[in-house]
């Protein structure tokens, strides 16, 4: 730049690239050349040396002037400094050299004497005045915006010149002086006419704006100023800041002024959270002026933020009772969106935090409880995907917002599972209510709660709270609709479905508490379906019993693998027994299958005697004998209740084939021997239960396949009812499978089946008493409770374990302390 030294047309020698102290006629360079003058105009220069100005220096010193002029082609300043000019400077001065006659030594012993100046020269006279003038004239007409009559360059140099002159200070109070009383008579015009709001902001900002441009003009004069005596005195503000504390103290700084200013931005703000067009580009310039003048934070940002704060205090109240809560919520989105974009636009960006907490806290943190009781069941009950999205995303800006929505979330799945379970009217869909409720949840917490860990884990502790509020029967219906799943004539679902609702029913299981009943009941129809050959799949079996074994353990599914064991086993020994009855003299005309149960297996039968012809009790003979001699010491029981046979029949129409129970064979049989008994005479003929058989007699007289016809008619059976052969039967089927009555579970095998639940659970109780009294041998009341508690894997109440201990201490197990009632011992 122009203080490179040796190259500017005022330059001072000695100071920077190529500087020399030169003394002789004044060339083209040296007009005024102060001893010791700096590259940047300091009044300390290096020591002077001796030199001989030449022809040739002469005019290298004038190539570095034309250097420092505008380039012919580009029309710009050349202010390359250690250039082009220096090295020019450089190949003249060794030309030059060589000129010169050589001494004996050659070059190197050639000196050139050099002496310095004798004293500095003097400035003429009144030249600071009339640069000054000069420089006063020019700052003018800036401030009147009018076309200055010097060249920027010369005004340039003249305040570099001064500087060097160690007039820096005056210059800088002078300047300071002259835009102060400019500033100074701008404040009249905003006080004298009373503008309008709109026209009063405009008036104000281009006030602003040519103040800002005219600071930029008066710098780059002053530029040579700014950057060495106001650079290194750091208690000055550079000239740039001047202007902006001038323009502060003396215009905003106003109070007339600087409140309707700020009166007015509000205005424009509130008109544009109305709805209403507003000038932005005018909004982002006026706090922009404040931001850069630093009275941004003070003057407007509290006020800003007192309104913003009211503004909304009112509106989330007026809104809350006046809009359903997916719109307000809508509503609340927008705003914050909005007070965001204005961040972006015209505010300043310290301003967003504070501003969208504001927003935050009035339309939304003030008004969460409300807005949930409101809202949030309507918005699960009919799955309002976006809206409960929507919901999550700005509850989540909010301090405790989550957590609030969490414990609604936790108590509306509470609240809706429980119309679920304990109402007994819902028994029947109980189990798909409870599988489609966990499907819609998951899908919840999936797409609206962002898969949020917390919603997952509160979600299971709700689902095990309300599933466990009716004790067993959740864990009974959950057995039953596996049953029916896993049951053959499920159409329902291909296997790979299958696997899907398994995978699903499994994680329903999860939440019970009562996992013994569901064994118990799983037993007893997972029986059914492989003795009667009802399983839809052997591999849908497996995979449910993989299923119970890796959620319970092996223990908990050792007596359902045992039961399949059996299946295959018996399959083996039926092939022996058909191999047995080919060498047997009379074979008979009947095929029998039989499967061999171990006991310890199975669900508990109770065994019925009942009166077999004489052609099936030896068959069965035959079989004994058959089986025993194979396995000595073992004992069979004939489980007469499970049995079943193909009956052939022949009617007018034509022979029919009947699926049907071993009693349904029975009663059958005897329409071989005439063609009406009464329910007495079947009874005392087949032997079977009065129940049993009124049930049986129902589902061949008065079902869908009417074999017998029920003299009166009616569905129930009663004592005297007359029951003939139908020779006239008709189907179009030729095999026909007659209900099973008694294969249906009836309440009284529901009843009989928790009760056998109930007793294995107080051998459970009793046998983990004695093993903790045995090792303890001496322990509380409380804590043999809560060791108990502990090891059973099943909800049991206080009273129960209070019953159990009394019945050991009766029975000699173990007995209370003489002194303390609470303290029991273990008797060996």
């Amino acid at each position: 730049d122009s203080r490179s030294g040796g190259g500017g047309r005022l330059g001072g020698g000695g100071g920077g690239g190529g500087g020399e102290r030169r003394r002789g006629p004044a060339g083209p360079a040296q007009r005024l050349a102060p001893a010791g003058h700096g590259a940047r105009g300091g009044d300390g220069g290096r020591a002077p040396e001796e030199a001989v100005l030449t022809g040739a220096h002469q005019w290298a010193h004038q190539a570095r002037l034309a250097g420092r002029r505008r380039h012919p082609r580009r029309g710009r300043r050349w202010r390359r400094r250690g250039g082009r000019c220096d090295r020019l400077f450089q190949e003249t001065r060794d030309q030059e050299l060589q000129r010169l006659p050589q001494s004996p030594l050659g070059a190197a012993g050639f000196q050139l004497p050099v002496s310095p100046f004798t004293e500095r020269p003097k400035l003429p006279d009144n030249y600071t005045q009339d640069t000054w003038q000069k420089l006063h004239e020019a700052v003018g007409a800036i401030h009147s915006s009018i076309s200055i009559k010097y060249n920027l360059e010369e005004l340039y140099q003249a305040v570099e010149n001064l500087c060097s002159y160690k007039v820096s200070a005056t210059l800088y109070k002078q300047l300071r002086q002259v835009c102060e009383d400019h500033v100074k008579a701008q404040i009249l015009q905003f006080r004298e006419y009373p503008f309008l709001i709109l026209l009063f902001l405009k008036k104000i900002n281009k006030c602003w704006q040519d103040h800002c441009r005219q600071m930029i003009m008066i710098r780059s004069i002053f530029l040579f100023l700014d950057r060495t005596y106001v650079l290194q005195n750091s208690m000055l503000p550079s000239i740039w800041d001047m202007g902006l504390e001038l323009f502060r103290n003396h215009v905003i700084s106003d109070k007339q002024v600087q409140n309707k200013a700020i009166d007015g931005i509000l205005l424009l703000i509130e008109q544009e959270r109305n709805g209403e067009a507003v000038d932005r580009s005018l909004l982002r310039s006026l706090l922009s002026m404040l931001s850069d003048l630093q009275v941004y934070k003070e003057s407007f940002e509290q006020r800003f933020l007192e309104e913003t704060n009211c503004l909304y205090a009112a509106e989330g109240q007026r809104l809350m009772q006046e809009r359903e809560v997916p719109e307000y919520l809508h509503h609340v989105n927008k705003r914050l969106e909005e007070e965001g974009d204005r961040v972006i636009t015209y505010l300043d960006h310290s301003t967003q935090k504070p501003l969208i907490a504001c927003v935050e806290k009035q339309l939304l943190g003030e008004h969460l409880t409300a807005i949930l009781q409101k809202g949030l069941d309507n918005l699960l009950d009919e799955n309002r995907i976006s809206d409960l999205t929507q919901m999550y995303q700005l509850f989540s800006r909010v301090k405790g917002g989550q957590q609030i929505l969490l414990q609604h979330w936790s108590e509306y799945i509470k609240n809706f599972g429980t119309t679920i379970v304990v109402n007994p009217e819902k028994d029947k869909d109980m189990v798909q209510e409870l599988l489609d409720f966990k499907d819609k949840v998951d899908h919840i917490i999936e797409v609206c709660f962002q898969k949020n860990e917390k919603f997952i884990n509160l979600m299971k502790e709700s689902f095990e709270t309300f599933i466990n509020k009716r004790p067993n029967k959740p864990a009974e219906l959950i057995a039953k609709y596996v049953d029916s799943k896993l049951r053959a004539g499920n159409k329902e679902a291909t296997d790979e479905e299958l696997e899907r609702i398994l995978d699903k029913i499994m994680i329903i299981f999860r939440f019970i508490h009562g996992k013994d009943v569901f064994e118990a009941f799983y037993k007893k129809d997972l029986a059914k379906r492989l003795l009667v050959g009802k399983s839809a799949s052997v591999d849908a079996e497996k995979s449910m019993l993989s299923k119970l074994k890796h959620e319970c353990g092996a223990a908990f599914t050792s007596k359902l693998e045992g039961m399949f064991k059996d299946m295959e086993l018996s399959k083996d020994v039926m092939v022996q027994f058909k191999q047995y009855m080919q060498n047997q003299s009379d074979p008979g005309n009947i095929d029998l299958t039989v499967n061999i149960l171990t006991m310890g297996y199975w669900p508990t039968y109770t065994p019925m005697e009942v009166h077999l012809n004489s052609e099936m009790i030896k068959l069965q003979e035959v079989f004994k004998t058959f089986y025993l001699g194979k396995h000595s010491g073992r004992k069979l029981q004939w489980q007469t209740t499970l049995g079943h046979a193909v009956l052939k029949a022949e009617f007018k129409e034509g022979k029919k084939e009947f699926q049907v129970s071993l009693f349904q064979t029975l009663v059958l049989l005897m329409f071989n021997e005439g063609d009406e008994f009464s329910f007495e005479e079947i009874k005392m003929a087949t032997g079977v239960e009065d129940s049993e058989l009124r049930r049986t007699l129902q589902s061949l007289a008065c079902g869908k396949a009417r074999v017998l016809i029920k003299n009166p008619k009616g569905k129930d059976v009663e004592d005297g009812d007359k029951f003939i052969f139908n020779g006239d039967f008709k189907h179009k089927l030729f095999r026909i499978k007659i209900n099973q009555i008694q294969m249906k579970e009836t309440v009284e095998e529901q009843v009989s089946t928790t009760e056998r639940v109930f007793q294995d659970r107080q051998y459970q109780i009793d046998a983990a008493i004695v093993r903790i009294m045995k090792m303890r041998k001496t322990l509380g009341h409380n804590l043999l409770v809560s060791e108990l508690y502990n090891q059973l894997k099943f909800p049991v109440k206080p009273g129960d374990l209070k019953k159990r201990i009394e019945s050991l201490i009766d029975r000699d197990y173990m007995e209370r302390d003489k002194d303390n009632p609470n303290q029991y011992h273990y008797v060996a």
